[in-house]
């Protein structure tokens, strides 16, 4: 395991220094940049899997009245609820894990990035560790007055990404709870990791708010249309 993520580590700094490479070449050489085109990249490697997540949400959504009479019927009957859960969801063709995948993918991720750039910014002589506000994308902490900019900026955009993102399942409140607390630990957990760890996060969050937005309106579109064709019949 030991050596499967450090050929991870290896690899993370290969691709980031690639990155920066195509930043030189493109006359504006910055690592900031380079973190930028990281994650446009593993959001393209992960859009199947986000795609599949949120069919299996909004799916899990219309459910809820079902789920909900399940709930009820077998209340003193935890086994059978169990069963009878996943008899709907297999009749349905929802896989209630797959919203886990995505997350599971991007633990590897992130702990590559993060080793990788604490190895990467550590050595004397790198250069272009700026990038906009942020005076060195290897720093930590809050020293300055700017430096709380980014952690706002993560507890923000996943706090929006959050309430945009469907639920699916019946723990409503556990969610809420979630939406409410998860940006408040992003946001401090950001203080403690390198400014560019915190710049992935933001940049990721963005980009699936906007793919959120499209995937919605895709999905919903084709929902009215079946729900239109059902009702001509």
């Amino acid at each position: 395991m030991h050596g499967f993520f450090a050929g991870l580590v290896d690899g993370m700094t290969l691709l980031l220094n690639w990155l920066y490479g195509v930043t030189g070449a493109l006359g504006i050489p910055n690592y900031g940049l380079a973190i930028i085109l990281l994650t446009i990249l593993v959001k393209v490697v992960l859009y199947p899997l986000n795609y599949k997540q949120m069919h299996s949400m909004l799916a899990m959504q219309r459910l809820q009245p079902r789920l909900k009479e399940i709930q009820e019927k077998y209340r003193k009957d935890p086994q059978k609820l169990q069963q009878k859960v996943m008899e709907l969801y297999q009749e349905h063709g929802i896989n209630p894990m797959s919203g886990c995948l995505p997350l599971l993918i991007q633990l590897p991720i992130l702990i590559a990035l993060y080793r990788s750039l604490l190895n990467l910014f550590s050595r004397p002589g790198v250069e272009n560790l700026h990038f906009l506000w942020i005076s060195n994308l290897g720093h930590k902490g809050i020293t300055s007055p700017t430096d709380i900019i980014l952690p706002l900026l993560a507890g923000a955009t996943t706090y929006w990404q959050m309430k945009i993102t469907p639920q699916g399942g019946g723990q409503q409140e556990m969610q809420r709870v979630m939406t409410l607390t998860m940006p408040l630990f992003i946001m401090w957990i950001t203080t403690t990791l390198p400014a560019g760890l915190g710049l992935y996060w933001v940049v990721y969050n963005i980009l699936t708010i906007i793919q959120q937005y499209m995937m919605n309106r895709r999905l919903f579109a084709r929902e009215k249309e079946a729900v239109e064709g059902e009702g001509s019949r």
